[in-house]
């Protein structure tokens, strides 16, 4: 009898559900990992590089251990076939579930395809503090408004800390699938290069540590300024599973009183409620969960896109975020909403193609979070922020980055600027630029928009979807 532990995103050998079952209740025990080519067509992604990344780090921490990472390389019905082929003893496949998205339908299609193979399989939550399923109303509807969401999720017990007992007599490390080691070899080569964040389960623990004794007590006050670096950096590490939710809960929660603490702990219930959001919707990705704003009359103006991912809008504090995504992979969550609501508010483009471009570029690409955080900037998410409430950029750009410091490390073609004017550049007199070293229309651009005018144009925009929905349910 021979079981498989089937990893996905759960790159790590401590705190793994299904890895402990796995130990427990084999005798023969194969670790594996699917790289399914379908899922993974564009090599510029920093968003897939990352996770590969990941992958290769945690196949070498497990040759650390004295194990092999078998990889397959192909269509999931091809490569489990042919394992079940290579290993006939094969009896059991251990795996932690997904509840929504891709990872759900590639379940459903590994279900059916076991059970033709005479496989049993055995899944665990592990992913979340909570499933989708946990927490609900008192009358067992699933909950729309975060708050109330909250406010029983904190009261909920969260899972333990699970042990993984490691146990290298049981694991069979068969030369098996050295091509399909070779194919994903290649891939790795062909990804671009991701230099600026460290990968792998101990860098996870370290960056933990380092939030905590560092951060974690100022997390309420300096979260939202994107020059403090105030932020934990686990998002990426979360997302590959390099380092538990459990576990994570369970440090935080033992450090001292705070507001950081509390508001930190927040954002993990913001993580769960977004989690249960998708699983409720499952449709999100492409259609909006607010139906009243389906009918919004997006200009999608393709230059106007384009002049959005490349920082060059004429908009400082959104320049300089886009330019930090492209360069970094990453982006602050403060500058993240900021964004958000200037490609869908000012410039009326389809929150979808933000949720796309941002699916490519971040390392911590998070499906759930991802769509839910733009369907909240576009106003046509469970909870999201009212149609008529827009963001300012200029506004915002002088609240959270005062000095102008931020968008000077990202936008040199402002560093010269003195003044306030710096969160506007438009506003620079003939002398000021010459003073400064910054024209602008030449050096820098000139604000593609109008925003007084185009947040009038987006209340009208919703407005009309609005009416239109209220028609049509008459």
């Amino acid at each position: 009898m021979v079981a498989v532990m089937w990893f996905r995103r759960d790159l790590r050998i401590e705190d793994n559900t299904a890895l402990k079952h796995a130990f427990e209740e084999s005798k023969n025990l194969i670790l594996l990992f699917h790289v399914n080519p379908e899922q993974f067509l564009n090599p510029a992604s920093k968003n897939e590089a990352a996770f590969f990344k990941s992958v290769e780090v945690f196949q070498k921490e497990l040759q650390k251990q004295g194990a092999t990472l078998q990889l397959v390389y192909g269509s999931l019905e091809s490569c489990f076939v042919k394992l079940k082929k290579e290993i006939p003893d094969w009896t059991d496949l251990y795996v932690n579930r997904d509840e929504q998205g891709y990872g759900l339908e590639r379940d459903r299609v590994a279900g059916k395809l076991l059970k033709e193979l005479g496989v049993k399989a055995h899944a665990y939550h592990d992913h979340y503090l909570h499933s989708a399923q946990e927490i609900k109303t008192n009358s067992q509807t699933h909950y729309k408004v975060f708050t109330p969401y909250y406010l029983k999720w904190i009261e909920r017990p969260k899972p333990s800390v699970v042990q993984v007992a490691f146990d290298r007599e049981k694991l069979m490390n068969p030369a098996l699938f050295l091509e399909d080691n070779k194919k994903f070899e290649d891939h790795l080569h062909k990804n671009i290069s991701i230099t600026n964040h460290p990968v792998g389960s101990a860098a996870a623990k370290q960056t933990l540590n380092s939030f905590i004794e560092n951060k974690l007590f100022k997390y309420e006050e300096a979260r939202d300024f994107p020059l403090e670096d105030a932020t934990s950096h686990l998002s990426h590490h979360i997302r590959t599973g390099e380092i538990s939710i459990r576990t994570i809960f369970e440090r935080v929660n033992q450090a001292p009183p705070s507001k950081g603490k509390d508001t930190f702990i927040k954002e993990l219930a913001w993580r769960d409620f977004y989690n249960m959001v998708y699983v409720t919707h499952p449709n999100q990705k492409k259609e909006p969960v607010n139906p009243t704003f389906r009918f919004v009359n997006w200009e999608n103006n393709e230059q106007a896109f384009n002049s959005w991912k490349e920082g060059k809008t004429g908009f400082p504090i959104v320049d300089a975020a886009m330019r930090q995504l492209k360069e970094l992979g990453w982006m602050h969550n403060r500058l993240r909403m900021i964004t958000a609501s200037f490609l869908t508010k000012d410039l009326l483009i389809d929150w979808r193609w933000g949720e796309r471009y941002f699916q490519e570029q971040l390392i911590d690409y998070d499906a759930a979070s991802n769509i839910g955080g733009w369907q909240w900037a576009a106003s046509t998410g469970t909870d999201g922020v009212p149609y008529f409430r827009i963001f300012n950029p200029t506004t915002q750009s002088e609240r959270f980055d005062k000095e102008g410091l931020f968008i000077k490390k990202y936008v040199p073609e402002l560093r010269g600027i003195e003044n306030k004017k710096i969160h506007d550049p438009s506003q620079l007199t003939a002398v000021e630029q010459d003073k400064f070293g910054v024209i602008i229309g030449k050096d820098y651009p000139k604000p593609i928009v109008d925003h007084k005018m185009r947040r009038k144009a987006a209340i009208e925009a919703y407005e009309e979807s609005k009416a239109i929905y209220q028609q049509e349910e008459k």
